[in-house]
């Protein structure tokens, strides 16, 4: 079943729109005009190639076994010629999220701490760069494509919306981080922060201390906890539970878990424990989120 969703009503200046199951954007081939625009692809499967002002880009997340989803970052720093050629067969699942140029340009002006790096790319037209996908990013563009069920209305435009932001912040992060990197061989407090993020994600089974997400991730027990907080705005241990939470919330909505499994995943000793965590946080008994 193909569904292409071109507008999920977030207001401006952001845009976000997604594709699944569709193999092009639109089968409109002819040369379009676009304005200068700060853009965000995440590319979770399928291929394209488009043309913006005679310079041709090619871009191939795979499909199937060989899928390798990834995050493509453009720069339009001028009025531009788009065309797309429409040459892939392969279902499209993809994340389309920009910024008006001087939607971004108003942001960095009104800053007095300003990201240099950011500055830079934002002057270059066709600035260009490709990183893969982290668990973290592909956590938020999955959210992002399929929210909770239980959000309608403004609640699913105001989730999708806080998605969208927080994927391009941790864009605008890696571009900081390429060049901090370019300039002394220190691991930048983003780059650490998502290790700690990444590990955290793959080990929510284990018995999780600060001592060893610190030692896993390569940075000290203060820098580790000052640094997630700084980037994610909750520490370690909120970002813990609420991940389990989460995990806890799927297996009840997709997988039929019981009440008890589901606070077993949470970490709660007491089912009970855990229903009065998971009413707090999505403002419903778990019973109900049970298929």
């Amino acid at each position: 079943m193909q569904h292409v969703s071109m507008n999920l009503n977030i207001p401006q200046p952001l845009f976000v729109g997604t594709i699944e199951g569709a193999t092009a954007c639109t089968s409109d081939t002819e040369t379009q005009d676009i304005l200068p625009k700060f853009i965000v692809m995440i590319l979770l499967q399928g291929a394209q190639h488009f043309i913006v002002d005679d310079v041709s880009f090619r871009i191939d997340a795979g499909y199937g076994e060989a899928c390798a989803p990834f995050v493509f970052v453009l720069n339009v720093a001028r009025a531009s010629k788009l065309k797309f050629i429409d040459a892939s067969k392969v279902p499209l699942r993809k994340i389309m999220i920009s910024a008006p140029l001087s939607w971004m340009n108003w942001l960095i002006s009104a800053q007095t701490d300003g990201v240099p790096a950011l500055q830079s790319f934002l002057s270059a037209h066709l600035a260009n760069f490709r990183i893969d996908a982290s668990r973290h990013i592909l956590t938020l563009a999955e959210q992002l494509m399929s929210p909770p069920t239980a959000m309608q209305g403004e609640m699913r435009t105001l989730f999708r919306s806080s998605r969208a932001f927080e994927l391009m912040s941790l864009t605008c992060a890696e571009l900081a981080a390429r060049k901090a990197e370019r300039q002394g061989p220190q691991l930048s407090s983003a780059r650490q922060s998502e290790r700690v993020y990444n590990y955290i994600l793959a080990n929510l089974g284990e018995d999780l201390t600060i001592e060893t997400i610190a030692r896993e991730s390569g940075g000290s027990v203060s820098s580790v906890q000052r640094h997630f907080k700084e980037h994610f705005g909750l520490t370690v241990f909120e970002f813990i539970r609420r991940s389990r939470l989460e995990r806890a919330y799927e297996a009840l909505e997709r997988e039929g878990a019981t009440i008890g499994q589901a606070a077993y995943l949470a970490g709660y000793n007491t089912p009970s424990n855990f229903t009065t965590a998971f009413k707090k946080t999505y403002g419903i008994l778990p019973k109900y989120k049970r298929r």
